[in-house]
Parts: C-alpha cells; sequence; structure tokens
C-alpha cells in the first residue's frame, strides 16, 4: 500500500450559501454547553520543557486574517474528517492555515487514542508546541476520553462532538484562555451523531469526501479505548448524509469515504440500516464517481451479506470492504468480547468473495492479546494463511489505560514481538498482484504518491495502481495496462490520450495542488476575501454601538 503524504490538498468549499448554518442553528444548545474561558492554569510539562518555554503572544482583540493555524491529524477517516470540518471553519471565520508550524499563532492537534505509539506523538507535539510559545488546542479522542490526563492540564479542549464550537476555543486561547467543550450533542433528549454535515470544509484531497455516518459503536471491546471516547452509536439521519454526498460532488469530489467506528452498526438506533443508506447514496452518484464502504465489524453485516453483496457489485461503489476480524482463536475473541466467533467472520468474508467478482478483504490482527497461547496464535496464522488477504494491518497489543484487556495478565514482550515477525514474515510472503502484467483496467485518479512521484489511481476493486505525473490526469477515469508489479500496488501505462479521458468531476474547475496543500480555486477566494470583509464591517459596528450607546 502506497503511503500518500499526510495534508498534501486542500480545498476550502463554497463558504457563503443558502444552506449555511445560521447563528441561531448553530448555537441551538447554547444553553447546555456554554463556553466558560478562564485564565490558563500551569500546564504539567517535563522539567527539560519547563525550562526552555518559550512566552507566547496574548491577543487581547483577535481580528479574523491576522492570525495562523497549524492543524495537525492522528487516526482514522474519522478523525480526518474532523480536522477537515474544523479547518473549514477556522478559514471561513478569516483564519489563515498554514503547513508551517514555526510560523503559527496556534497548533490544533487532533488525537488518536487507539494505541501508545500515536498518543505518545501527541503528547510530544503538546510539549513543542509550549516549548515554541504556541497556543495549543486539543482535539480527538485522548482529551475526550482522558480529559484530566496530567499533560492536558491548562489546555484548551474541544470535544469529538463539539467540533462545530472550534472557531470560539480558538478565539479564547489565543486571548490567553483555557476553554474546555466536552459535552455531548443532544436534540430533543436524544443524542446526535456529531456536529452538522452540513458545515464548511478544508479538504487534504479536494477530489475525496469523507463522510461519518455515525459515532460510537455498540461492542464492548474489552481493549478499545475508542469507545471511551465515541460513545454509544449515534447515527446521522440518511437524508443529511445523502445531502452531504449531493454537495460534495458538486463541489468537484468524485469520491466519497464511508467513516464511523463502525459503519455496519449505521442505523440500528434510528430504525435504519447500512443497506437502506447506501442504496440512496448509489443514487446520487454521478457517472464515473465511485463510493468507498468504510470499516464493519463481523456481526453487524451477517444478516445483511445479500444486500452488501449487491452494493459491492454495484458499478459505481467500490468492490472492497475492511472487516477487522483481530484474531483467528474464539477463545481470544472470547476475552476481547468481540461478539463473533471465526465461523461468523469466515461466512462473510466467503458469502462476499463467492457474489462478488474479484472482491477486496481487508482485515486487521492483534498480536500477544492478554492469555493468547501458542495454540491461540497457530489458529490466526492458519487464518491468515487461508485467505492471504492483500491488505493486512498487524498490530501489537497496547493495554490501554481504563480498558478491562488493561489490568489482565500480560503475555512478554518478547513473545509478543516473536508473533508479530512471524505473521509479519507470513503476510511478506505473498504476493497478490503477481502475474497481473499486461491486465486491462478502468482506474481513478485521485491521489499523488508519498514520493511525488506517481499519480494513484484505484480500480474496481480499489488496488492501488501507480500512473505517470500527466497533465490534467487527477480526476479522470482512464484506461490503463498493468506492466509491473510490487507487493502492495500496480504500475501501469494509460492506454488513452487526453481526449479519451472522462473528466469525473462536476465541477468545471481545473484541480491544483499547491504549496500550502490548501485548494482554493478564484471565485471561491472571492467570495471568501468578501466574507472575511463584511465580518470586519459587522465587528466594527458591534464595537461602535457597544461604547456609543
Amino acid at each position: 500500500m502506497v503511503d500518500l503524504e499526510e495534508n498534501n490538498i486542500d480545498d476550502i468549499e463554497d463558504l457563503i450559501s443558502a444552506e449555511d448554518i445560521k447563528p441561531i442553528e448553530r448555537y441551538q444548545n447554547k444553553k447546555n454547553v456554554t463556553v466558560r474561558a478562564k485564565k490558563r492554569s500551569a500546564i504539567k510539562l517535563s522539567a527539560e520543557v519547563d525550562d526552555d518555554l518559550s512566552p507566547k503572544i496574548i491577543h487581547q482583540s483577535i481580528i479574523p486574517g491576522t492570525q495562523k493555524v497549524y492543524v495537525r491529524t492522528w487516526g482514522c477517516a474519522h478523525n480526518n474528517s474532523d480536522s477537515e470540518y474544523m479547518s473549514g471553519q477556522l478559514a471561513a471565520y478569516g483564519y489563515k492555515l498554514t503547513d508551517t508550524k514555526d510560523e503559527a499563532d496556534l497548533w490544533l492537534l487532533n488525537s488518536c487514542t487507539v494505541k501508545n505509539p500515536s498518543e505518545d506523538t501527541f503528547r510530544n507535539e503538546i510539549e513543542r508546541g509550549m516549548r515554541n510559545g504556541k497556543h495549543v488546542v486539543v482535539a480527538g479522542c485522548v482529551p475526550q476520553g482522558a480529559p484530566k490526563a496530567d499533560y492536558l492540564r491548562g489546555l484548551s479542549v474541544i470535544g469529538v462532538q463539539q467540533i462545530d464550537r472550534v472557531v470560539e476555543v480558538v478565539e479564547e486561547t489565543l486571548k490567553g484562555h483555557s476553554v474546555r467543550l466536552l459535552q455531548n450533542k443532544k436534540q430533543q433528549g436524544k443524542r446526535l451523531g456529531g456536529a452538522n454535515l452540513s458545515l464548511p470544509k478544508v479538504r487534504k484531497n479536494p477530489l475525496i469526501e469523507i463522510i461519518p455516518i455515525n459515532t460510537g459503536c455498540l461492542n464492548q471491546c474489552t481493549y478499545c479505548k475508542t469507545k471511551h471516547a465515541r460513545g454509544d452509536l449515534a447515527s446521522y439521519p440518511p437524508d443529511e448524509i445523502v445531502a452531504r454526498a449531493k454537495q460534495s460532488f458538486n463541489e468537484g469530489c468524485c469520491e466519497i469515504w464511508l467513516t464511523s467506528e463502525d459503519t455496519g452498526a449505521y442505523g440500528r438506533d434510528i430504525g435504519s440500516s447500512l443497506p437502506e443508506l447506501l442504496w440512496q447514496l448509489v443514487d446520487v452518484i454521478p457517472e464515473n464517481c465511485m463510493l468507498r464502504v468504510g470499516m464493519t465489524n463481523p456481526p453487524y453485516i451477517l444478516e445483511h451479506l445479500e444486500e452488501i453483496a449487491k452494493i459491492l457489485k454495484h458499478p459505481r461503489v467500490y468492490s472492497f470492504l475492511h472487516v477487522p476480524v483481530q484474531s483467528g482463536s474464539d477463545a481470544v475473541l472470547g476475552d476481547m468480547k468481540r461478539e463473533y466467533c471465526r465461523k461468523d467472520f469466515e461466512q462473510v468474508v466467503d458469502f462476499l468473495h463467492d457474489k462478488v467478482p474479484k472482491l477486496t478483504i481487508a482485515t486487521d490482527i492483534i498480536c500477544g492479546f492478554p492469555g493468547e497461547t501458542e495454540k491461540d496464535f497457530e489458529e490466526t496464522v492458519e487464518l491468515c494463511e487461508k485467505y492471504r488477504f492483500p491488505s493486512l494491518f498487524i498490530n501489537q497489543f497496547y493495554p490501554r489505560p481504563g480498558t478491562p484487556a488493561a489490568k489482565m495478565p500480560r503475555i512478554p514482550a518478547n513473545l509478543v514481538k516473536k508473533r508479530t515477525k512471524r505473521l509479519t514474515e507470513l503476510f511478506n510472503s505473498y504476493h497478490p498482484y503477481k502475474g497481473r502484467e499486461g491486465e486491462i483496467y478502468n482506474v481513478l485518479v485521485t491521489e499523488i504518491s508519498h514520493d511525488k512521484q506517481h499519480y494513484v489511481g484505484h480500480n474496481k476493486s480499489y488496488e492501488q495502481i501507480l500512473l505517470p505525473m500527466r497533465r490534467n490526469l487527477l480526476g479522470t477515469s482512464v484506461r490503463v495496462r498493468i506492466t509491473s508489479t510490487t507487493k502492495f500496488s500496480m504500475n501501469a501505462e494509460l492506454l488513452d490520450e487526453e481526449a479519451d479521458w472522462t473528466r469525473c468531476s462536476q465541477s468545471s474547475q481545473t484541480i491544483k495542488w499547491n504549496k500550502t496543500s490548501f485548494y482554493i480555486n478564484e471565485p471561491l477566494k472571492q467570495k471568501c476575501l468578501g466574507s472575511v470583509l463584511l465580518m470586519g464591517v459587522i465587528a466594527f459596528i458591534f464595537q461602535w454601538l457597544w461604547r456609543h450607546l
């Protein structure tokens, strides 16, 4: 699998329209959730950091457009979508977004709590920002799941359901205040999926829209910390998701990723289901555009296998599904409280492989879960040998604080590493694309490879195909012939001339990738500038009225 550079492209949507969220709607739950700004107390840092702390600039008045914000994201597609929404609101209000952290006035750090290394990197980045005199705002699953952590003390925090309040939090933080918004969003006593999906966005990739369809999940996995942050299942209404998809295609996207902690559980809290949503989305996907279904746990698609198979065969839906198994041992799955057995997983994989031609199944494995015996591990190896998954994400077990698994007796670290190494060697021993030379595919070209030497396209099976960087190739559907293969991808040559390429985007704008990795077309720049000037005039009028009346 080709690693793609983070934050390499961004897009600012049409920020001022009749469909935009109005202030009265944005703050309709203000009576329940309010900003309580207070002067920031001392933040607990390591001695080395505390000795070398640079002073921050405290702003008494915040004028849009005069401060720069650096945004960094760890974790899943859901986290990336949250960052895109927060970036979009900051840009709409007038803040300048930058990839250069040193020139930023404030760092917005959106965290992931799945693994210890991710949280360690997050904590180190906080210390680095404080050492360099930057204002820091933290978001994501880490502060939501453990808001009282020592290293978060005194910092401004945005909860996973409060991302529509990011402008308020950034403003107050720049003034030297500390703001913490961690409450759940509710409407008529019912928990909502999160912030409204119609909010403005700055996309990492202007061709790809990431839509969260629900937050939280129904499982109680003993190793999972994300549940502490995202909570129980809360689904967005289907019409809101479909409206967001339509808006995204109209703005030039040609690929949609559905994301959540478990897409298979979608709708069970609102009387709907994943197949019902997918059929509604298929109806609004333009020709030559594609939909990718996000990760689903086995229990929640068993009853929908027939419909899921039909959907994955649809020409505008990738024949790809991420179904994490985590272990091939029923005993370990029981200790994990995964709510399925190995046979259930095999039933999902076998049925879909039988019904969907050239289907790609990706899965995850946790090595060294507490209590995992040699027999348990051998069952996992056998499962991976049986299916030879083209995408296999192998992780060592990490005890996350506050989870039941963290209290279970651990197996020796050297044994965990040994098992991880053996499974990795098995994965590297087979080449799923071997012998594909000469095959012809239609691919949708939407990304740039990490080394910036190729464009990346995907065929119907969502297999990665590297293409030469031809002008105007991004955002097109083209025919290619495979010339060579690697473990994780295929290289191909173009079969058609540019006149025969099919541009999938509904927008007439040419996609541009600039050095700051934010994509803004010229008409949109004018609209953004106009909105900033308008806000400046309104702010001046309010200040004059406040002083003279």
